[in-house]
């Protein structure tokens, strides 16, 4: 069976015949009319492909599926290598825990969706255990007040806390030096002096790149919108970008476009992007450089000079406090320092 994601008046949908491809893409269209982000879909997508390969391989209906289930198709990733036709070497550990929760979110929306229009009674989806061991009776005013109705988030794989992973500054600027056009370098610039993740860049339009009072309207996740100053560096390379290199002529809303080919003033894709990236960590000798890791190098570096928390949230774009607290750690240096002087303060 022949399940795969397609792509359809701009929207990723699920094709092929699979077990849920009627129901899924009726939640898929309708995450698009309440406005997530097309990144969100896409990703919704592929995690409802997976598990709608597993019910394929199982010979399971969507109203035949019951927690059991979901515990078994948690064993199956884990077992499953990537693609099903390469086997990487490490392929063997399966998906990263954090990827599968994400596809255990696809799917809890799904069968709340389905719930909703009367596909099925109740989702069979575990609520995920938020904390572990004996709570304390609730004492006080407000004792007789429960934790009110229970979340549909939450993680069935224990995730481990991973501090953001930065880059060497040495390595950043061996790679944006090797980078060939005025356009990749921009692109390298406003993710490293400004924060911006991968999709924000491709997203980022012309009229929102300031370059009088230097800075860059970002819309983020959710549509959530923050106005960013950016370095210099990067207004110049982009200045030169546009005067040299865009295409004449060109009316594609989008600041960075691709500059030659058949698709020459489209905007760039994500395979373009990672095609750049991906060519130049090799040509550079920065193995290391990913846009991603670009963004945590900008919100480790403003972390380390001691920018204020809640304005470093808002130029990084987070929800949440805790995603930004996140950036604030002592290296190892200043760990082994901290410790070198207490040791040799007690030992006078």
């Amino acid at each position: 069976m022949g399940l795969k994601v397609v792509v359809v008046d701009g929207g990723h949908r699920l094709g092929g015949g699979g077990p849920v491809d009627d129901l899924a893409n009726r939640y898929l269209g309708h995450l698009a009319v309440r406005r997530f982000s097309p990144g969100t879909v896409r990703g919704y997508a592929f995690d409802l492909l997976n598990f709608s390969r597993f019910l394929a391989e199982r010979r399971l209906a969507l109203g035949e599926v019951r927690a059991s289930d979901l515990f078994d198709w948690l064993e199956w990733q884990a077992q499953r290598p990537p693609g099903g036709k390469v086997i990487q070497l490490g392929a063997a550990r399966g998906p990263a825990p954090a990827t599968i929760n994400r596809r255990v979110a696809a799917v809890r929306g799904l069968f709340e969706y389905a719930v909703i229009v009367g596909e099925v009674e109740v989702s069979p989806v575990p609520a995920a255990r938020r904390a572990t061991g004996w709570r304390a009776p609730r004492r006080g005013m407000l004792a007789h007040v429960g934790p009110g109705r229970p979340r549909g988030g939450g993680r069935l794989v224990r995730q481990s806390r991973r501090l953001p992973e930065s880059v060497d500054l040495a390595d950043v600027g061996a790679f944006i030096a090797d980078l060939a056009t005025h356009r990749d370098r921009s692109i390298a610039l406003v993710m490293v002096l400004g924060g911006l993740r991968a999709g924000e860049v491709r997203s980022l339009l012309l009229a929102d790149v300031d370059m009088g009072l230097g800075r860059v309207r970002v819309v983020g996740k959710g549509g959530r919108e923050r106005v960013v100053p950016v370095d210099r560096a990067f207004f110049a390379e982009t200045a030169a970008y546009l005067a040299g290199e865009r295409p004449a002529g060109c009316s594609t809303p989008q600041c960075f476009v691709v500059l030659r080919g058949p698709t020459a003033g489209g905007a760039m894709t994500e395979a373009g992007l990672r095609k750049i990236f991906r060519s130049h960590r090799v040509t550079s000798g920065a193995p290391r450089v990913r846009p991603h890791r670009l963004r945590h190098t900008y919100g480790t570096e403003l972390a380390a000079a001691g920018v204020d928390l809640l304005v470093l949230r808002e130029l990084m774009g987070h929800v949440s406090p805790e995603t930004t607290a996140g950036y604030v750690h002592l290296s190892a240096d200043a760990i082994a320092a901290e410790y070198a002087a207490v040791r040799a303060r007690a030992a006078r």
